[in-house]
């Protein structure tokens, strides 16, 4: 693995972005494919087992924020936020507080509270001293509650008991007791234990057990940061190193001295430690509250860093916190993206994890403080703030710079902004290059249509659009749907690179450079046409921004040369669909057939994407082999399937959709018959039938990827019953931003 230091992160797309932490060894190759596919999110269906009443996903910006050096190693901090500023402050901190050696950060023991509270005990003195007396036996009793924990090195380590004074002269015993819990956040364990211990301390005392729960006030697990920052490297274009220096000091002195500056100095700090804790499954709120109690314990509430000259004229910063994380349980296991971010922060036990959080935390401190001292906070924000209202108004690349500039200038930084001067930019150029194209939904004959036999299939419309224009940079492509935003490279893993090489060279401008944006209503590798889809509308828009008049059969035949770059032997069922956009029985023979229907309706379509990509190319192998080794029988099914699609056509036309669904599901066992179904597809097709579906199957190569399911009068309930099992679902009409 290569250092942390990497350069110019912000200037990068996203799947640039991948494909550099997987060079520098921060993602393998596994965990960058599920970035790429974005398959590392919660789905609806696992949500529904950790909390109650879901409906949906809530989804957070997760980056990454590179340069940081602790305890002599390079870290890539995972953080999962949505304030503008945040990632680049505390990258920029960090990469800083690499000239002086990095960070620096400790921590003792970790012990988690586990409190017992006990209350109408006669005689305060004697239970205190009966306690004493039995604390070995409470400690076995506590750590018999969990063998594992004391096999895996932790348990109960000590016992700690006061008296409270309460309002109106009564009197509670407060029984704490300590717990390792090794690599685990521990509440639920802790919480376990206090409720084993409960009714022995009742008994020892002689009164009645009112609470049994852990304490967040994890003051038994402490963690330092300290870092040194060299003063020449504090100086701005504006400002001195001595001024900026000074100007930090004193503010850590007016948080000394003011409990509302110190809230704010605090939540400076917490903006990075949360970040951290929310990528990596930790208790935010757990960790929020016991630092904020801890910052109050003295009585008045304090800043939790301090910041000073050191005795060589350096800016020199300390924090502490308690901080109870853990790396194992709970989320952890539940969310893929937990798993993730703690692998991209190579953590190996909680306490390198808390250590890491803490140094977060204080480097986000310094960039805070820093801006106060010297542009102000609202700069930073303000430019950050403004590229994300260019992002979600779909701002093009080769005009994003110039929108986020005149978005600040304008002092309206608002999504209706960013669009009124991207309209005026584009009425002041020349004609925006636009394409557009279909994606596909297959009703029968799939993998039976790459052996000369016919399919039935439908278009979806309007499904991709593309705009294409000249661009004074390098060449990049964006589909922001699909979180791509990369040059436009032949080594681009996604093959969505090399398919725009392709066309630009069709054109004979490779050499050129444009922009290209593609908005997709299709998602990706989902058998639904997406690739194909892109190549007829990118065809499209650069014949408009060439200013040739090419015919549907001219951009059908440079599709299907992308189909063969990205599927290998391709029916060319999908570029063609994505180009005519109409109801059709398909057959590639030595002339390519094309029956259009004429439909007095849409058939009443729910589709649903599984959570596994299909991979065409490797089904469309995988069954050539299986045809190689049984040719006459896999003929059979074919010959069967080219049946089904020519009854199918005629029902489809005529709207008998209870025949048409008896053939889909005939289709189904055909194809699972010939191996390209999953077992996650057969129950999305058994969900759709109980929901009402006539006829459901998979839908294009398998292996994963889509199922279609026709429901006369039963859409909603089959799209609800797909939805609550946490898949997507979309009809034959789908609306996007493009």
């Amino acid at each position: 693995m290569s250092g942390s230091r990497i350069s110019g992160m912000h200037r990068l797309g996203i799947v640039e972005r991948i494909r550099e932490l997987q060079r520098a060894g921060f993602l393998s190759a596994a965990d960058a494919e599920l970035l790429r596919q974005g398959r590392h999110v919660l789905m609806p269906g696992s949500a529904d087992h950790v909390i109650e009443n879901v409906v949906g996903v809530f989804g957070l910006p997760f980056a990454v924020a590179p340069n940081f050096l602790v305890n002599g190693r390079d870290y890539l901090v995972p953080m999962v936020v949505e304030e503008p500023s945040i990632v680049a402050g505390s990258s920029f901190a960090a990469l800083l507080a690499r000239q002086t050696g990095g960070i620096e950060a400790q921590s003792g023991e970790s012990l988690l509270a586990g409190q017992i509270h006990l209350a109408g005990v006669a005689d305060n003195g004697v239970a205190l001293a009966t306690l004493a007396a039995a604390k070995s036996e409470l400690l076995s009793i506590a750590n018999a509650v969990h063998p594992r924990l004391v096999e895996r090195g932790g348990g109960a380590r000590d016992l700690e008991t006061r008296v409270l004074e309460l309002p109106g002269g009564e009197t509670a015993i407060a029984v704490q007791v300590l717990v390792d819990t090794a690599d685990a956040m521990g509440a639920n364990l802790v919480n376990t234990l206090c409720e084993a211990l409960a009714p022995r301390l009742a008994e020892l005392c002689g009164g009645v057990a009112v609470l049994r729960i852990l304490s967040n006030l994890a003051d038994h697990s402490l963690v330092t940061a300290r870092v040194r920052y060299a003063l020449p490297s504090l100086a701005t274009r504006d400002f001195s190193a001595e001024a900026v220096r000074d100007r930090v000091v004193l503010a850590t002195e007016i948080a000394r001295a003011d409990p509302y500056r110190a809230a704010t100095h605090n939540k400076g700090i917490m903006n990075g430690v949360d970040a951290v804790a929310i990528a990596t499954g930790n208790d935010w709120r757990a960790i929020e509250a016991g630092a904020h109690a801890f910052a109050a314990a003295g009585g008045r509430y304090r800043p939790l860093s301090t910041w000073s000259v050191g005795a060589d004229g350096d800016l020199v910063g300390e924090l502490e916190l308690p901080l109870k994380v853990g790396i194992v349980g709970g989320t952890t296991e539940t969310n893929p993206a937990v798993g993730l971010a703690l692998r991209l922060a190579g953590v190996e036990s909680a306490t390198e994890l808390a250590r890491l959080m803490a140094a977060t935390g204080l480097a986000q401190n310094f960039a805070a403080l820093r801006a106060l001292a010297t542009a102000g906070i609202q700069a930073g924000h303000m430019k950050l703030h403004a590229r994300s209202v260019a992002q979600a108004a779909g701002v093009p690349e080769d005009k994003f710079d110039d929108v986020v500039e005149a978005l600040i200038e304008s002092g309206e930084i608002k999504r209706w902004k960013a669009e009124e001067l991207l309209a005026a930019g584009r009425n002041t150029s020349s004609q925006e290059a636009m394409g557009y194209a279909a994606g596909k939904v297959i009703l029968l004959g799939e993998h039976a249509v790459v052996y000369g036999k016919h399919a039935l299939a439908l278009p979806i419309p309007h499904a991709v659009t593309a705009r294409v224009s000249a661009s004074s940079a390098a060449s990049r492509v964006s589909i922001p749907e699909w979180g791509v935003d990369s040059r436009i490279d032949a080594d681009d893993p996604t093959g969505i690179g090399p398919a725009v090489l392709l066309i630009m060279r069709e054109f004979g401008v490779e050499e050129r450079s444009y922009s290209v944006e593609l908005r997709s209503a299709l998602p990706r590798a989902m058998g639904l046409g997406a690739s194909a889809a892109l190549a007829v509308a990118l065809a499209r828009a650069f014949a408009v921004e060439l200013g040739l008049d090419l015919d549907d059969e001219a951009i059908n035949a440079i599709a299907y040369k992308c189909e063969e770059l990205a599927h290998g032997t391709p029916s060319g069922i999908d570029n063609t669909l994505a180009t005519y956009s109409l109801p059709m029985r398909f057959r590639k023979g030595d002339e390519l057939e094309l029956e259009a229907l004429e439909l007095s309706e849409l058939p009443p379509l729910v589709i649903a994407c599984s959570n596994t990509p299909g991979l065409t190319r490797e089904q469309v192998a995988r069954v050539r082999a299986r045809r190689e080794r049984h040719p006459q029988r896999l003929d059979a099914v074919f010959d069967e399937m080219d049946a089904l699609s020519r009854e199918g056509a005629a029902a489809l036309r005529a709207g008998q959709y209870d025949r048409l669904g008896e053939l889909m599901n005939i289709n189904q066992g055909l194809l699972n018959a010939i191996g390209v179904s999953t077992a996650e597809l057969e129950g999305m097709v058994e969900l759709a039938r109980a929901a009402g579906a006539t006829g459901a199957k998979l839908t294009g190569g398998g292996g994963g990827g889509s199922i279609v399911a026709l429901c006369p009068a039963k859409e909603q309930p089959v799209r609800e019953a797909l939805e609550a099992a946490g898949y997507r679902t979309l009809g034959l009409q789908q609306e996007h931003d493009g």
